[in-house]
């Protein structure tokens, strides 16, 4: 029944991977309630106080939070509804229950991007993150951002103007309109995609709540795109919970002397994808959804939202590393390198090739390795070299700019054999 599905979810002290857990040992949530305390013991992950509220079985703050649905109007969306996301349900920790208005998209046949970055933004972000949002939306992206102001609020904007499918990902209740400030996003958004919480109904906006969400935003997506973010943001989380979860991270270039940039460009340095267009993001993925995806490249039509754009803060420049750093490590410097000589030197590519594949590190060399029989999508090239998915995006980041690599469409790589 509904009402347990509640009571499960909204058991405290237990952890979101735990909950699942007891979902596939006991197959629904009714036998969760009705089971007798023994019967948790084989759960892994399970603490004396998550036993504790197990066996808490009153169901009347359950009935209050279907009640309150009933008269906001929420909807809910369990684990085992059909609509569920199966993408998200591939995560460690998926939230059992959603509370939702508006209308629920087809995530799982539909290109979906999170967009993320600095509540602050400077007018540069704003600018690119509404024709970011726009410019996915034209191609067929369905945006997820967390509706906050900033970038989140822009790049939602964008895609409503271009006549996109968009969802908000509160830290709230679904009921609440959080900040204020965008109480008309959130209209357009409930009425053209939806507005989704884990929450239930009355959560007030409790700091602890927001980066728990952001697993969501990036659990939802195919990839996701930071378009500006400073040394310390929630969206340097969601990057970092996005490449964790196996997601492509995008990011915008921002201008190296500004602090609202700091972060979004070490993301880079780490192995973000660079992007300056939505159809940047969305030809990684034209492959995996044939008929969903177009490119567009028309004129960028901003003109849904006429807010005031803040100027530009003067700013001190960024300290910046006087030399060159890639994952933290100094790169020495080369001096008085003598050209080689080889004969031939018009039929060179394959040589330099062996040269350059020669000198790489062993992550570097085994990536290389898996690219030899030709082009790879880079799931398998993941698979096959069996390191952490951050890592092999990383490096093959970093294989690029060596010109080692080249990345093609549909998140195919493939090894570059010459200039």
């Amino acid at each position: 029944m509904l009402i347990h599905w509640i009571w499960l979810a909204a058991r405290p002290s237990i952890h979101d991977r735990v909950k699942v857990e007891l979902l596939r040992q006991f197959q629904d949530p009714e036998a969760v309630f009705y089971a007798d305390g023994g019967s948790f013991d084989r759960i892994e992950g399970l603490t004396p106080e998550g036993k504790a509220a197990l066996s808490d079985k009153d169901l009347r703050p359950a009935e209050k939070i279907l009640d309150a649905c009933d008269r906001e109007d929420l909807r809910i969306l369990t684990y085992a509804d059909a609509a569920y996301p199966r993408r998200l349900q591939n995560i460690t920790d998926p939230p059992l229950v959603f509370y939702y208005k508006g209308r629920l998209p087809d995530f799982d046949s539909q290109p979906v991007i999170g967009v993320v970055g600095t509540r602050k933004a400077t007018a540069y972000g704003i600018t690119v993150a509404k024709r970011m949002g726009y410019q996915i939306a034209r191609c067929g992206g369905v945006v997820v951002s967390g509706m906050a102001e900033g970038i989140d609020a822009s790049a939602m904007k964008g895609a409503l103007t271009g006549g996109g499918c968009v969802v908000g990902i509160l830290g709230c209740g679904a009921d609440m309109v959080y900040p204020v400030c965008n109480r008309g996003l959130f209209a357009d958004t409930e009425r053209y995609g939806c507005i989704l919480s884990e929450y239930p109904p009355g959560m007030p906006p409790l700091k602890y709540n927001f980066p728990k969400r952001n697993r969501i935003i990036s659990g939802l997506s195919c990839g996701v795109l930071v378009v500006e973010a400073p040394e310390k943001s929630g969206a340097l989380i969601t990057a970092h919970q996005a490449a964790d979860q196996g997601r492509d991270v995008f990011v915008v270039p921002g201008n190296i002397d500004m602090p609202s940039c700091i972060g979004s460009n070490r993301l880079l340095r780490d192995g973000g994808i660079a992007v300056s267009t939505g159809w940047d993001v969305l030809s990684e993925y034209e492959t995996l959804f044939p008929g969903r995806i177009r490119k567009d490249t028309g004129p960028v039509k901003l003109t849904g939202y006429d807010e005031e754009v803040p100027r530009e803060p003067r700013q001190a420049p960024a300290k910046v590393a006087q030399k060159p750093r890639i994952f933290g490590k100094k790169l020495p410097l080369k001096h008085n390198v003598d050209k080689k000589v080889i004969d031939k030197e018009e039929n060179s590519p394959y040589i330099d090739l062996n040269n350059t594949l020669a000198g790489l590190s062993p992550e570097e060399r085994a990536i290389a390795d898996a690219l030899m029989e030709g082009e790879r999508l880079v799931d398998d090239v993941i698979a096959q070299v069996g390191l952490p998915t951050g890592k092999v995006l990383a490096t093959l980041t970093l294989l690029e700019v060596k010109g080692v690599v080249r990345r093609l469409p549909g998140r195919h790589v493939t090894l570059k054999q010459g200039k």
